[in-house]
C-alpha cells in the first residue's frame, strides 16, 4: 500500500509539474512578440571641430519584444543602419563621412489603450562599414572606432493590425573617431534621428 500510496503521490506531482511547465512556457509565449522595421535616417555629428551638415541613410532589419501586460513591454532589435555627415567648407567640401552599423537597442515601451506609445533605453552600435579616407588619415588607418554607444528615445503609432509608424532620435556618448590629425579634434558623436515603418507579428 505504502509503494501504491508514493506513486500515485509521484503521479501527481509530475502531472502538476508538467501543468505547471506547460502553463509557464505558454505565457511567455502569448506575451513574447516578432517584427520587422525599415526607415529613412538623417545624421550629423556633436562637438566637431569642423563645419558639417546632414546626411540621408536608411535603416532596416528586425526586432523581438516582450509584454509585461497591456501598456509596458521591453523591445530589442537588430538593425542595418548607415550613419554619418557631410563635410562643409574647406578643400574637402561636400565630401561624405558614411559610416554604417549593426544597431541593438534595447527599449522600454509604453503603449496607451488608443495605440500611441513612448519608448527609451540604450543602444549599442557595432562598425561593419565605413567610407571616408581623407582628413590626412592614412588609408590603412581605420577612421572609426569599432563600438558606438548611447540613448535612443521616440514615440509612435501601432494599429490594431501590427502596422505601426514610429520616429525615434539617437544620441551617442561614445567618440566617432580617435584618430588624430594635426590641427583637427576627431573627438566628436552620432546624433540620428530616425522615421520608420514597422509590422509586429
Amino acid at each position: 500500500m505504502k509503494i501504491v500510496k508514493n506513486l500515485f503521490i509521484g503521479c501527481i506531482l509530475l502531472a502538476s509539474t508538467s501543468g505547471f511547465s506547460q502553463s509557464f512556457f505558454k505565457n511567455i509565449g502569448e506575451r513574447l512578440y516578432f517584427g520587422v522595421k525599415a526607415g529613412a535616417n538623417y545624421s550629423n555629428f556633436t562637438n566637431a571641430s569642423f563645419d558639417t551638415e546632414g546626411l540621408t541613410g536608411f535603416h532596416a532589419g528586425a526586432l523581438v519584444g516582450y509584454k509585461f501586460n497591456d501598456h509596458f513591454a521591453v523591445q530589442e532589435e537588430f538593425l542595418y543602419s548607415t550613419q554619418g555627415a557631410k563635410i562643409k567648407g574647406g578643400l574637402m567640401d561636400g565630401e561624405d563621412i558614411k559610416l554604417s552599423y549593426v544597431t541593438v537597442p534595447i527599449l522600454l515601451k509604453y503603449k496607451t489603450n488608443f495605440g500611441l506609445y513612448l519608448e527609451a533605453g540604450p543602444q549599442i552600435g557595432i562598425l561593419v562599414d565605413e567610407d571616408f579616407t581623407s582628413l590626412g588619415i592614412p588609408s590603412s588607418t581605420k577612421f572609426a572606432e569599432k563600438i558606438d554607444g548611447g540613448v535612443a528615445a521616440g514615440l509612435g503609432y501601432q494599429f490594431q493590425n501590427g502596422l505601426g509608424i514610429g520616429a525615434r532620435y539617437y544620441f551617442s556618448f561614445t567618440d566617432v573617431s580617435k584618430v588624430k590629425t594635426t590641427g583637427i579634434n576627431t573627438d566628436f558623436q552620432n546624433n540620428t534621428a530616425q522615421v520608420s515603418l514597422f509590422y509586429l507579428f
